[in-house]
């Protein structure tokens, strides 16, 4: 469940619960997946909360930060 709604959390919740088998319940698709990452200790208050810095910078979210040659920093 925490890989699907992780790949799909950057499309919305609807989205993300839908694609997960929770069709239109967004409730008992955020308690599961709260439950889901209690359990492997990953604390998340919303789905949002699953999507990584690379993901953002993929998907020009973000700005990627690196040194203009490998010999400078």
């Amino acid at each position: 469940m925490i890989d699907c709604a992780k790949a799909n959390a950057q499309q919305g919740i609807s989205t993300a619960a839908e694609l997960c088998g929770y069709g239109s319940d967004l409730n008992t698709f955020e308690r599961e997946l709260k439950l889901a990452c209690q359990k492997i200790g990953v604390e998340v208050k919303e789905l949002n909360d699953l999507i990584t810095d690379q993901q953002m910078v993929q998907q020009g979210m973000g700005i990627e930060i690196a040194p203009d040659t490998p010999s400078e920093l």
